[in-house]
């Protein structure tokens, strides 16, 4: 038994001997591998190309001394892949091999012990390359054998960094031979080595999931050993890696690379080795170590021998190619010319802008190529130039916001980049100092991204900006300052951030709220850093309701970025319950509704957490209008693609204006797992409405400024408003970084007004070719990989614009001649736009290039080539143009995609190795392809205008062109579309696949051959008198001698025949007559627009529309169904509703669940159709006008009684033929009660029935129709359209009508295409859609309007949503409800704009006790008797006006007022029931009007029963007084700039009751008495002052007794007086020990002390004095 377990013992022994050994190399040995690694680029279908690397050659290992090895590198092969896998083979380059086995002469040394290589040691001179190529052979080497374990897992160090790594160890003890295979996961490492160049402002998510990632990377190694006494030989391994990159997500849509190594034992030798002697470089660790310089750029290899040469080369060859057009080569260009730049020294650079400094085009691109080249050299140059003052102001501004975007933040260029910020020529020019300071904050945000601790010097610059502007109190530098530091996003800058918020620091206070808004924006970026923190700052800004509700609102905006959790949120909710400001409540509620509904993954909590705190808020604040501020959001996210975007629009209201005055709209896209703010604008106004008003009047001049000035001391504790400046700032952000921001204040704004820059311009004229390249952008990521060699994948973008202007105008030009005499304008403009974009997946070093390139090219561009002659004073244009002797393009859009495999080195530079990723497919050309007619019928034969159409498909789908031509011989010209496409979707529907092709539309002019040549092409267009003059005769015309008697008869004649009305109007008549004799029994009904819907049947347009199907056929019951509808008629007005409208939810019986259950929801609208005013709409002319059951004679053609109102004709000049071509006529008619318009287009020359007719008329004040007929006599084509007012659902309406009885097949087939995206644009946008059957060929929308603010749409095809908000209040009088009816003649369409003005304004009332404040609050208030209340005043600091009102002791129903304004007392009144006017104390008479005389206009006049007053320049648009009522209208300008009893204007309900000194009061008695002006108890006639209360019973506070006062004063009659009645009122108080000091003697008020109770008091509202002592 003993021996039994010795035996098992030592068996155990034994096999954990062999899990301590290792790899070993025994010194005095030269181990011999075979050594082969390539790597290919590719899509993972077959038979596509590809492009890789192999490297082959002979490995000697030896051991030198403890853990000292070296590597010694044999007979190295480098051979490059470009060719179509697996059949092309690999291609030997002798180039490239010379240049590696140059590196790779000497021998390496290395450290290697226990399966682990450590330091690696590298000759002097070996470059980088060589350098990764050894890390990548000895990576096979390291290995992790563990004790006692098969399977295991640990972080292990290669040459990716440390990564996730399992070991799987099997073991072959019969053979000694073991087996360790480990793979790793590439995406879970905790010290990735990677490389990423142009994504600072990409933020990734730490939270998402991996399988959002769209790189996955994994490799595995495959170790076969044997051992033995003497330790464990290593005799093969291999690794196998893989990248899959899918930039959509897809399984399928993904690119690969795939790198193999092989490494086998093939001898040993033994022979003494021996250390090198040359001294060796520490090179570190396996860690993959990136080159320090700038990466090569994904462009063609350069050789640079010679840059300076070698740059003006590829300049002069720059501007070359873009001369002639060859804008894909111009760009890549361009892109070499950044490379060198980037190489180039500062002399270089220097010298070649005194080459080409003075030649304008190339200027442009060398500036732009300095820019974008970011280098610390072209850095320095630029600012140079700039401190020589060598750049114009345009230029500068431009280079130094491409500078600071494109440059590389490190210690040099931030050393120059600091240079900026105290240059004088920078300090002169504000726009520069803005750029800079904007620019070194993202400068400085970009290095600190890269380091762990941001230096505080890099800072300093901005604290020390915003501290000296603090001290100088410089709100345009403090501005400056917080904006840079945003733009920096450093913890270390909080503390001086929170200098400038009141809630932090009290000595701000004082600022300018933007600047406090300024201040919460600096947080955004840093929230990145430390969102707990700034989480906790923004949620106090927004809980401190003694803010500006933009600040808060600000802080709400950035408390959301930082994804608070549902704790957060929740406080967020309840807080907003008893929320004092509406528009901070409506903005966040609906801030929340905005996240609730959004699906990006990344705010999956947050939108969770939203989603429960509306529910507390719903039923509070969903029907806020858009008077307070909200957050619009509009975004879509595809979890299948992992990519989304979001567009918000944050609308922020002040209580000064009505519309926002402040907004932000940000656009921020989802990629993966990776965010960024693509761009961002804001623009913040204050006090805009002074621009509009009347300026220069002396307020304060005024005895009404001064009176005010006096009363403010009366009312305990009131401040008027401070005074506010015009101002409007605009910022831009791009990527998330500001970029500039401008201050437009009333100063700029009125030299610009003044500065007619548009006039100078047109006298200057617009001359010259503009030329700005610009690199959009350049992103790198850069992983290693197992060979050695970089992975990178880029993607590089540069855009070109360009336009040519024709010359300017004569230097003797002057704005006058624009209104006298004829000008001559030449214009020759070529705008061009181009986009270029290089994406590259592979292998991209400065020695060779070895991967996937994809271009995508964008182009559009057009010409407009014409000579014109105005004549302003003749009312006459004339543009002549060339004809079309050859082909032009007028507009063109290109977009061509192509994927490449590409293989370049350099040593062979000029043969680089491209092949196209897919097998090139012809595409035929369009003119080998058949020409298929269209309908003829739409174009006039007369002068032979053809349609024609070409198609080809190619097989699978691969490719498609299109052309559609349209043929004007009498022009001479044939104008087509083409439109080609092209895309590989064919192998595989990816959007990878759909990526390679191209896409062209362009419209092209072609020559077409004619009879007689074509001089020029003239187009000459008449207004007024003379149109008719222009109007051409055809070669049929009549004689030319005209009676004058008869001469305008004659010309109506001449114009029907040469225009062809008659036969228009012929067909017409005759249609016209059929259709009576059908519908002989039709009468026109005249109704009521807001009559009840019984009281009159529909129109039987509008409810026996033809049914018919989609081929135009009519179903056989048709006819049952009109005598139904007749029947229906005769019997009244509900059954003709109930059939017109049976079809709204004819779903619901048919299957359909969801069609059902809206239905059932919106069960009101299902019996309700649109009750119009007219009969029915025939959409032909019209013979006849009906209103109000009168009917007048209409004209068929108004040339019957009006001349022509514009004649335009469109010919073509032959040399010795007549002139052919086109001619437009317009007649109008405006009438008091309706207006027409016909417009009729025919050909000159007579012999054409091809015509266009349209005819639009103002039928009565609800309705609106129009017709567009053309073809043969008007009559082959038709569209019709009829807008009209009624009632919906009770409601007034509107509907929009659109039929189409017949039009051409690619109308319907357009129209059919956009009906497809219906569906899913209702479902975005929140409406609701249901099944119903309707007349085919019509589709109507319904606008219902439920009240001013909402309404509910219907588009009848059928989607509807309800309670729509509406920005402004739409038409209905402030007198009358929604449900009121007006006045049959009231007219809609005229009143609208007169009817928002009069909802915009604001309106108080007074009648008895009610009284309605401007925000629409109404409560009632009994006023004391001969005591004067302040109704409303100016509370801003121009004090313009103030209106007091007071009750007459003789009866309670009748008040008395008097008004302020200027050096006026307006006194009115009732005496002996008269209505009284005293001015300046002396009676007028009412019946009279008075003016005054002052700069500012008044006007008191007599109406009604009552008189009115109007003073617009003050405020006041009107006031009306007639004893017993008071009216007064303020302007909107005057928004949140008025206090007293009607309130502030301002939206604030919650706030209605604010007091002087701005205390809420508790109750509206309260509220009244706090506005009593008190006055000399012995001059007037009030009694009742307010004074603080003590209340007189004991108290416990917090368990002791204490005596409390009033915090706000309470009414008391005056000394000597006593009350006679008292009303209660809740007064808060203010407790202190019964042993304070604090006494009411003195004490006016204690607004300052804490609230700590509320009781119930009397407040004093009548007394009786019979004591009272008064001075004699």
């Amino acid at each position: 038994m003993k021996g039994l377990i010795l035996a098992l013992v030592l068996a155990l022994v034994g096999k954990l001997k062999l899990y301590q050994h290792y790899p070993i190399f025994h010194t005095g040995k030269t181990y011999l591998y075979g050594y082969e690694s390539f790597i290919l680029h590719g899509l993972p279908s077959r038979g596509l190309a590809m492009a890789g690397l192999r490297l082959t050659c002979k490995l000697e290992i030896s051991h030198v001394s403890r853990s000292i090895h070296l590597l010694q590198i044999r007979s190295p092969k480098l051979e490059e892949y470009n060719g179509f896998w697996p059949t092309d083979p690999f291609t030997p380059s002798s180039r490239l091999t010379e240049t590696i086995a140059a590196c790779f002469s000497q021998a390496f040394k290395f450290e290697y012990a226990a399966g682990r290589v450590g330091t690696i040691f590298t000759p002097g001179d070996c470059p980088i390359l060589c350098t990764n190529l050894v890390r990548g052979i000895l990576n096979m080497m390291q290995i992790t054998i563990k004790k006692s374990q098969n399977v295991y897992e640990l972080q292990e160090a290669g040459i990716e960094g440390i990564c996730q790594t399992r070991y799987i160890v099997q073991d072959d003890s019969k053979n000694n031979r073991v087996t360790v295979s480990k793979s790793k996961d590439l995406t879970n490492c905790q010290e990735k080595a990677v490389k990423n160049m142009g994504m600072a402002y990409i933020r990734p998510c730490p939270t998402c999931p991996l399988k959002a990632r769209n790189i996955r990377g994994t490799v595995m190694f495959t170790y076969k050993m044997k051992y033995d006494g003497s330790g464990t030989l290593m005799t093969s391994a291999t690794s196998e890696q893989v990248y899959h990159i899918s930039p959509f997500n897809e399984p399928d849509g993904a690119a690969v690379m795939e790198a193999r190594q092989e490494l086998s034992l093939v001898d040993i030798k033994r022979a003494p080795v021996s250390a090198p002697k040359t001294q060796l470089q520490n090179q570190g660790s396996l860690r993959y170590h990136f080159s320090g310089e700038l990466l090569q750029m994904p462009v063609p290899l350069i050789r640079i021998k010679n840059p300076d040469l070698q740059l003006t080369e590829t300049l002069r060859q720059l501007v070359q190619d873009n001369e002639e057009g060859a804008t894909k080569e111009a760009s890549v260009k361009f892109l070499q010319m950044v490379q060198l730049f980037r190489v180039a020294t500062l002399d270089h650079i220097e010298s070649l802008w005194v080459q080409f400094a003075s030649d304008l085009p190339y200027r442009h691109w060398f500036l732009s190529a300095i820019c974008a080249a970011g280098a610390t050299d072209t850095f320095r140059f630029l600012k140079q130039k700039i401190h020589d003052e060598q750049l114009n102001i345009w230029e500068a501004s431009a280079a130094l916001s491409l500078a600071f975007h494109f440059v590389t933040p490190n210690k040099q260029t931030l050393e120059v980049a600091s240079t900026f910020l105290t240059c004088p020529q920078i300090q002169k020019a504000p726009m520069h100092r803005i750029i800079v300071y904007l620019g070194y904050g993202s400068m400085v945000n970009k290095y600190c991204a890269q380091t762990s601790l941001c230096p505080n010097e890099l800072l300093r610059p901005l604290h020390d900006l915003a501290t000296e502007a603090t001290s100088k109190d410089d709100a345009k530098d403090m501005a400056l300052a917080l904006k840079a530091i945003g733009n920096a996003g450093e913890l270390a800058s909080i503390k001086h951030i929170l200098k400038f918020l009141p809630t932090f620091s009290p000595a701000a206070a004082s600022l300018p709220n933007r600047i406090h808004a300024d201040a919460v924006l600096a947080l955004r970026k840093i929230a990145r850093k430390d969102p707990k923190k700034v989480r906790d700052i923004a949620l106090q800004v927004f809980m401190d309701i003694t803010l500006a509700p933009k600040v808060r609102m600000v802080a709400c905006v950035v408390l959301f970025e930082t994804k608070p959790g549902l704790p957060a949120v929740t406080a967020m909710a309840s807080s907003l319950l008893t929320e004092p400001s509406l528009q901070v409540a409506s903005f966040t509620y609906s801030h929340m509704k905005a996240l609730a509904v959004g699906r990006i993954p990344q705010l999956y909590n947050l939108s969770a957490a939203c989603n429960i705190a509306i529910k507390l808020l719903s039923p509070r604040l969903d029907k806020l209008s858009y008077r307070y501020s909200k957050v619009i959001h509009i975004g879509d996210y595809s979890c299948e693609y992992q990519a989304g975007a979001i567009w918000r629009v944050y609308l922020m209201n002040s209580p000064s204006t009505a519309f926002p005055s402040d907004i932000i709209t940000k656009v921020r896209g989802y990629y993966a797992d990776t965010a960024t703010d693509i761009i961002e604008v804001g623009v913040w106004s204050q006090s805009l409405t002074k621009l509009i008003r009347k300026q220069n009047i002396p307020f304060a001049e005024y005895d009404t400024y001064k009176t005010l000035k006096e009363l403010g001391k009366t009312l305990l504790g009131w401040k008027e408003l401070p005074p506010e400046d015009p101002l409007v700032s605009i910022y831009a952000k791009v990527l998330g970084q500001e970029i500039a921001f401008v201050d437009i204040d009333k100063d700029a704004i009125q030299q610009t007004m003044m500065s007619n820059w548009i006039v100078k311009l047109a006298a200057n004229g617009v001359s010259g070719q503009w030329i700005l390249p610009v690199l959009v952008g350049e992103l790198r990521h850069v992983v290693p990989t197992v060979v050695g060699v970089p992975l990178e994948l880029s993607l590089c973008g540069t855009a070109l614009a360009q336009a040519a202007i024709s010359p300017p105008l004569s230097d003797n030009f002057r704005p006058s001649q624009l209104l006298e005499t004829n000008m001559d304008i030449h214009a020759d403009i070529k705008p061009k736009a181009y986009f270029h974009v290089i994406a590259m997946m592979g292998i991209n070093t400065q020695y060779f290039q070895s991967g996937l390139e994809f271009h995508a090219e964008f182009s559009a561009n057009t010409t407009m080539n014409f000579d014109a002659r105005i004549n302003m004073k003749e009312k006459n244009l004339k543009m002549e143009m060339l004809p079309c002797d050859q082909e032009v393009e007028l507009a063109a859009v290109r977009y061509r995609r192509a994927f490449y495999a590409i293989s370049r080195n350099m040593g062979e530079v000029d043969s680089e190795k491209k092949s196209q990723l897919l097998p090139k497919e012809e595409v035929p050309s369009t003119s080998d392809q058949p020409v298929q007619p269209l309908e003829r019928a739409s174009g006039p034969g007369s002068w032979k205008q053809g349609s024609e159409e070409a198609h080809h498909y190619s097989v699978g789908g691969r490719s498609y062109t299109h052309l559609f031509c349209g043929k004007f011989e009498s022009l001479g010209c044939s104008a087509c579309l083409s439109l080609k496409s092209r895309s590989s979707a064919f192998l595989r529907n990816t959007y990878l696949h759909k990526l390679v092709g191209e896409l062209e539309a362009k419209i092209i002019l072609k020559p077409v051959n004619t009879d007689a040549d074509i001089d020029k092409i003239q187009l000459e267009v008449q207004a007024g008198s003379k149109a008719a003059s222009k109007i051409t005769d055809g070669p049929t015309s009549g004689s030319k001698e005209e009676d004058k008697t008869s001469l305008y008869k004659d010309i109506q004649a001449k114009l029907k025949k040469i225009l062809g009305i008659e036969n228009v109007f012929e067909v017409a008549n005759k249609t016209r007559r059929r259709k009576k004799r059908i519908h002989r029994n039709d009468k026109p009904a005249v109704t009521n627009v807001w009559a009840e819907p019984s009281a009159h049947p529909l129109s039987g347009s509008s409810s026996s529309s033809t049914a018919s199907s989609v081929d135009g056929k009519k179903p056989g019951n048709e006819h049952k169904k009109d005598e139904i509808r007749q029947s229906g008629k005769k019997r009244g007005g509900s059954s003709s509703v109930s059939s017109a409208s049976s079809n709204i939810c004819s779903s619901s019986s048919r299957g359909d669940r969801s069609g059902e259950q809206h239905c059932s929801g919106d069960s009101e609208y299902s019996n309700q159709q649109v009750i119009p005013h007219a009969g029915p709409f025939n959409i032909s002319c019209s013979e006849h006008f009906c209103a109000s059951g009168h009917c007048t004679h209409r004209p068929k053609f108004l040339g019957d009684s009006k001349p022509p109102m514009l004649a335009a004709v469109l010919r073509a000049i032959h040399r010795n033929e007549q002139p052919t071509g086109l001619q437009l006529v317009l007649y109008t008619d405006t009438q008091p009660m309706r207006s027409r318009m016909q417009m009729f287009v025919s050909s000159i020359t007579g012999s054409s029935r091809w015509k266009l007719c349209a005819d639009a008329s103002v039928i009565n004040s609800h309705e609106v129709s129009g017709s567009l007929k053309w073809g043969k006599d008007c009559q082959d084509y038709r569209i019709a359209l009829q807008i009209a007012t009624g009632q919906f659902a009770a409601y007034p309406a509107m509907q929009m009508k659109l039929e189409w009885p017949k039009v051409p097949s690619l109308v319907r087939t357009t129209a059919k295409w956009f009906y497809s995206f219906l569906p899913g644009a209702a479902y975005v946008l929140g409406y609701s859609q249901r099944q119903q059957h309707g007349p085919s060929r019509q589709a109507t929308l319904v606008m219902a309007l439920t009240s001013p603010r909402t309404c509910d749409v219907v588009l009848k095809l059928t989607i509807y949503d309800r309670a729509i908000r509406l920005p402004l209040p739409f038409p209905s009088s402030p007198s009358r409800s929604i449900s009121t009816l007006p006045p049959p003649d009231w007219n809609v369409f005229s009143q609208a704009r007169i009817s928002i003005i009069e909802n915009i304004e604001a309106r108080c009332s007074v009648f008895q006790n009610t009284f309605t404040t401007f925000n629409g609050v109404t409560f009632n208030y009994s006023m004391p008797a001969n005591c004067y209340h302040v109704l409303v005043q100016d509370c801003s600091s121009e004090l313009k006006f103030l209106v007091m009102t007071k009750r007459l002791e003789e009866s309670a129903d009748l008040t008395a007022i008097n008004v302020r304004l200027a050096n006026h007392e307006v006194d009115m009144y009732v005496s002996n029931g008269l209505i009284q006017l005293k001015i300046n104390g002396v009676q007028a008479p009412t019946d009279v009007p008075y003016t005054s005389n002052s700069d500012a206009s008044m006007l008191i006049s007599s109406e009604k029963e009552g008189l009115s007053l109007k003073a617009p320049d003050y405020g006041i648009d009107k006031l009306y007084y007639d004893g017993h009522r008071l009216e007064i209208w303020v302007s909107f300008w005057m928004a949140g700039k008025t206090c007293g009893i009607c309130g502030k204007y301002d939206a604030e309900k919650e706030r209605e009751y604010q007091m002087p000194s701005g205390y809420l009061a508790k109750d509206a008695v309260s509220f009244g008495q706090s506005w009593i002006i008190s006055e000399d108890p012995c001059a007037g006639a009030c009694k009742l002052q307010r004074k603080p209360v003590k209340i007189e019973k004991p108290v416990a506070f917090e368990k002791a007794a204490a005596k409390c006062f009033s915090v706000e004063p309470v009414l008391r009659c005056v000394e000597g007086c006593s009350a006679t009645t008292a009303v209660p009122v809740s007064v808060g108080f203010h407790c202190v020990p019964p042993d304070s000091a604090l006494s009411l003697e003195g004490q006016a008020r204690l607004g300052q002390k804490s609230e700590d109770i509320v009781s119930t008091v009397p407040a004093h509202t009548a007394c009786s004095c019979q004591r009272q002592s008064c001075p004699p």
